[in-house]
């Protein structure tokens, strides 16, 4: 375990020059390190008599020669982001400045701080539990409005306050059920075991529905899967660049030019799509074309959103046959849409004929649309279907929704233990062999909020913190 007891100091904006930087020191000795480092234009005025939420002009000097203007906020404990007390230093953004004035700092009696220990203080001293802590590294690493929207939820303790209560209504029963063991020669119940079983039930229900959430909470913290498919010279590869707005795929009436999937993100109405273009679907006897047709049905199944595009002059016979898959995999959870491509090339009518003639083979599996890749027809649209599918799958399958490994694991664990417990009660379980499922339970919520933790799991969490967080 580290030691908290000492005074640390660490860059709190990016490295390199720029208009203004900021250093943070915290601990018990911060604010009267940086008292014998900053001169203010009031001789006799002390940052230790300041109050909190102030800012104060002041000069560093440097072997008797000014080194530069800052502006100090004062943040007094436990009324600052780690609970003690926490000066921000910001000075002008020179790469020497922010260096010299570290230096001057662990001169006088800090310690450089280590990565996100800032933020591991603050989960020591009571002000973030554990998943907060990790949604402030969320919050930063954020690229998007829908990963900064989940990040901010998990930051300002959403998942945290679902979990804590319904650890707190555990947590009452299993004192009721420890009673009865003191008290088992006389055979008394003080906990209601149909009561449990409703509360056993009813968090089920909620552990179930957030362990689904974490498919579509980690796809939007790392990139919605959209796997393009198809049959070969379909416009697979076209599609790709006009959603990209890149030449990304090589492009060729040759058939079977993409013999590996291609792979780019882009970001539609602050949400981050992983579009992939794979192999066009045939039979073949070219041993790497081969390999990518079997690529092609992983990325189908590791996509959370499939682009179904035919070529709408194709006979439908075929392209069904082609797509026989379809039938034998359950797409359930995939979001499937059947884009026929190549509109251009036909007029409206029989273009309208086309769409209802392949609704009978595709109306249960697929939301159908008619595109240009090529000229850009309904490619808006085409875009709006993805982002309005992934807008209603998020609103409707939890408000609080799950983007963090960790807690998926635990409540993994935690449901499994819990189906344990509501088996014992059906099987009038002992009272002792009950109450160690729950604390098994219990445990486990513990360790997502960091009421159970160990100093490996906190080294995991911290690690990949940048230093001055």
């Amino acid at each position: 375990m580290q030691d908290f007891t000492n005074t640390i100091c660490a860059l709190s904006t990016p490295y390199g020059n720029g208009a203004i930087a900021l250093i943070r020191v915290s601990g018990s000795n911060a604010i009267s390190i940086t008292d014998s480092v900053v001169e203010f234009p009031i001789k006799s005025k002390k940052l230790i008599s300041q109050k909190t939420y102030t800012s104060h002009y002041g000069r560093i000097k440097y072997k008797n020669e000014y080194l530069d203007e800052v502006l100090v906020n004062v943040f007094k404990a436990p009324h600052s982001y780690t609970g003690e007390d926490t000066l921000e230093i910001s000075c002008h953004g020179s790469v020497y400045i922010q260096q010299k004035i570290l230096e001057i700092l662990i001169e006088k009696g800090a310690r450089m701080a280590n990565p996100g220990e800032f933020t591991l203080r603050a989960f020591m001293n009571g002000k973030l539990d554990l998943s907060q802590a990790e949604g402030v590294a969320d919050l930063i690493a954020s690229t998007t409005e829908s990963s900064h929207r989940l990040a901010y939820q998990q930051m300002r303790g959403g998942f945290s306050k679902e979990i804590n209560k319904l650890r707190y209504e555990l947590l009452n029963f299993t004192t009721l059920i420890e009673l009865e063991l003191d008290f088992s020669e006389e055979n008394v119940e003080f906990a209601d075991r149909k009561k449990l079983l409703k509360l056993i039930d009813q968090i089920y229900k909620l552990f179930d529905s957030l362990i689904k959430s974490f498919e579509y909470g980690n796809a939007i913290k790392n990139g919605i899967p959209v796997a393009i498919i198809g049959r070969t010279n379909s416009g697979k590869s076209t599609l790709l660049n006009r959603l990209l707005h890149d030449d990304k795929a090589i492009v060729s009436a040759i058939a079977g030019t993409t013999r590996d999937f291609i792979e780019d993100t882009m970001i539609l109405k602050g949400i981050q799509y992983r579009f992939i273009d794979t192999a066009g679907i045939r039979h073949t006897k070219n041993q790497i074309e081969a390999e990518g047709v079997q690529r092609t049905f992983k990325k189908f199944n590791e996509a959370a959103i499939v682009i179904v595009l035919i070529d709408i002059n194709e006979e439908l016979l075929e392209v069904n046959k082609s797509f026989e898959f379809l039938r034998n995999n359950d797409p359930t959870g995939k979001y499937i849409i059947l884009a026929l491509n190549k509109i251009d090339q036909l007029k409206e009518s029989i273009i309208q004929a086309k769409l209802l003639e392949y609704k009978s083979f595709w109306s249960k599996y697929a939301y159908i649309i008619g595109i240009s890749a090529k000229d850009g027809i309904n490619i808006e649209k085409l875009e709006d279907l993805l982002v309005s599918n992934t807008i209603n799958k998020i609103s409707t399958e939890n408000e609080i929704v799950v983007t963090n490994v960790r807690h998926f694991e635990a409540l993994k664990r935690s449901s499994l233990a819990l189906q344990r417990v509501r088996e014992g009660l059906m099987n009038s379980l002992t009272t002792d062999m009950l109450a160690m499922d729950i604390r098994e339970v219990l445990h486990y919520l513990g360790e997502i909020t960091g009421e159970i933790t160990t100093d490996e799991i906190l080294g995991n969490i911290f690690k990949n913190f940048c230093i001055g967080k």
